[in-house]
């Protein structure tokens, strides 16, 4: 392992890093930082960027770029991913590393290990959860150097939208195992999808992290980010093929994904798996 990445790896030096800093002002300078359009400070930032990761420039649309945050966004080239179209098949919304996953066991679910949480806390006051008791979840974590674009899991419909401002916490592993109820802490947006072939509820669940705070949707004319100030509800009616883009994080993060009873994990769905945008995550039924 590169030593820089080793150095990183180290639980108690990684949240001293990433946690133990002013996280709201690193994310806004960040912010500001990634969007300089110049070629060179791009093509160093990049150079940097990759001793510290895997990044992987391959399937991108274009191989050079104007700024870091052109980078982060990066579109995909045409044919890099592969939908599932089986119709009784939810795919993953993004590329991601699958974190905590399984049944919704009385409105809770896991962030890892011993850290539950009430998803009535994740998705605000204002949403009614009851659909996704006893349902489906799955964590998607984006790591830093992963494809930012997320995408419809199911030929949908968005109709409705809440966003919670909120912390910077890092969304790692490391963090995860620490830091209580992480996700209902931080900055994010929930996205209640209706299934336009059964008219069944999903629920998309962005969450922002330290340097992430930033989430773009192609139906909203307004950048959901640290500064936004409302309004929180917004009522959306916007349709999505399966694969279709939805939007994007302006860095990495992750998605949380809730399906109503009745659907379960796909074969091989577990914490640690890789898994690329398009790829089966859940199915209609007892097995996959």
């Amino acid at each position: 392992m590169n030593p820089l990445r080793r150095l990183v790896a180290n639980e108690d030096l990684n949240f001293l890093l990433t946690n133990r800093v002013p996280r709201m002002l690193l994310t806004r300078w960040m912010g500001w930082f990634s969007q300089i359009r110049n070629p060179w400070i791009a093509r160093a930032s990049i150079a940097v960027w990759r001793l510290f990761t895997d990044l992987d420039l391959s399937d991108a649309r274009q191989q050079r770029f104007a700024s870091l945050h052109d980078c982060f966004t990066r579109e995909l080239r045409e044919g890099a991913r592969t939908i599932d179209q089986r119709p009784d098949i939810l795919t993953s919304p993004c590329d991601a590393i699958v974190g905590a996953c399984g049944r919704v066991h009385d409105g809770q679910v896991f962030q890892a290990k011993g850290f539950p949480y009430a998803i009535r806390d994740l998705f605000g006051p204002s949403q009614d959860t009851r659909a996704f008791h006893r349902g489906t979840y799955v964590t998607l974590r984006l790591t830093s150097a992963m494809y930012h674009r997320f995408h419809a899991p199911q030929d949908c419909e968005v109709d409705h939208l809440t966003y919670l401002s909120g912390d910077t916490w890092n969304v790692n592993p490391i963090a995860l195992a620490r830091v209580e109820q992480l996700f209902c802490r931080n900055e994010r947006a929930v996205l209640r999808l209706r299934m336009q072939n059964s008219g069944q509820p999903i629920a998309l669940v962005p969450v922002a992290a330290i340097l992430v705070a930033s989430i773009r949707l192609h139906f909203l004319d307004v950048l959901l980010h640290l500064r936004y100030r409302g309004p929180n509800e917004i009522a959306c009616k916007a349709r999505f093929a399966k694969g279709q883009e939805m939007g994007w994080f302006q860095h990495g993060s992750t998605i949380l994904v809730f399906a109503p009873p009745g659907f379960t994990l796909c074969a091989g769905i577990e914490p640690g798996r890789r898994i690329r945008m398009g790829e089966a995550l859940m199915h209609q039924g007892p097995h996959a």
